[in-house]
């Protein structure tokens, strides 16, 4: 088999289509969620924080002080953004949190299999036989 005869049977399989538009539709809904959090829930979120930002929240490792971590950057020295951490933090729990809100409501929506009776079958007639020998083996003691 050729690379190119190869490669159109890997390109052709449901799963890689299914999976690139998979891809396509997160990247979409990425925006989506990222303008839910940047100019929904943040603006709601800095007012019971009384606008605090944790972006400038940064320690400088040589001791000097500066106002801002940008200020700190610009002046070579080196920091720990601890902010911008907390601030990827706070965003990865709202949007887990908005995903799951939007899962859980899409599920509601999935039609519910029908539910599977379990019907034992009827027993074969070598089970039959072996029981009826098991009965006669029993009253014969």
């Amino acid at each position: 088999m050729g690379f190119v005869s190869e490669f159109k049977e890997f390109i052709s399989k449901g799963n890689v289509l299914d999976l690139a538009v998979g891809v396509i539709i997160g990247a979409a809904f990425g925006k989506i969620v990222n303008s839910l959090v940047d100019d929904i829930i943040m603006p709601v979120l800095s007012v019971f924080t009384k606008g605090i930002d944790f972006q400038n929240l940064f320690y400088v490792l040589d001791g000097k002080t500066y106002a801002t971590l940008e200020d700190a950057k610009k002046g070579g020295s080196a920091a720990i953004a601890y902010g911008s951490f907390l601030n990827a933090v706070i965003y990865f729990v709202i949007i887990a949190f908005v995903i799951f809100w939007v899962v859980k409501g899409a599920n509601r929506f999935k039609k519910k299999p029908a539910p599977v009776t379990v019907v034992d079958p009827a027993p074969t007639k070598e089970q039959m036989l072996l029981m009826e020998i098991r009965d006669a083996l029993r009253s014969s003691r």
